[in-house]
């Protein structure tokens, strides 16, 4: 199953395009990462089906680590080709957005500049598929 990740601004040479690179390097399910302009451009469509669209939002919510692999983990199972991950603009997504969605997913009740989301998501997938990989990466007790 494809990771895709699609978020506005560029992350270019910074301290968390570093961790976002990091990540993507240990990642062993496929991974496209897009991104797109602060204002405009649009979200590409669904390279495959069926695919599962989730929102980064402040009003999803807050998933453990064993939490979104089990997601990952049942959409793979269904036959899920494509996993799409939208961080949105600096207003965040639409009531029309948020509907279409199949998961709202939120870390936490902080809000986060969008450059350190990415950082944040790309550890989170790193560590859900570690988790189903059964590699040590994630410790919890």
């Amino acid at each position: 199953m494809l990771l895709h990740v699609v978020a506005r601004g560029k992350i270019g040479q910074s301290p968390e395009g570093e961790l976002v690179a990091r990540y993507a390097r240990r990642i062993a399910w496929p991974l496209q990462l897009t991104e797109l302009p602060d204002a405009g451009g649009r979200v590409p469509p669904f390279a495959a089906t069926p695919a599962r669209l989730v929102l980064l939002d402040e009003r999803g919510t807050a998933l453990a680590s064993t939490q979104l692999a089990g997601h990952l983990d049942r959409w793979r199972s269904d036959g899920v080709r494509e996993a799409r991950f939208v961080i949105g603009a600096a207003d965040g997504h639409t009531r029309t957005e948020r509907e279409q969605a199949d998961l709202l997913l939120a870390f936490g009740p902080a809000t986060w500049p969008h450059l350190l989301a990415r950082a944040m998501l790309l550890e989170q997938l790193y560590r859900a598929t570690a988790i189903l990989a059964g590699h040590p990466y994630h410790r919890a007790g």
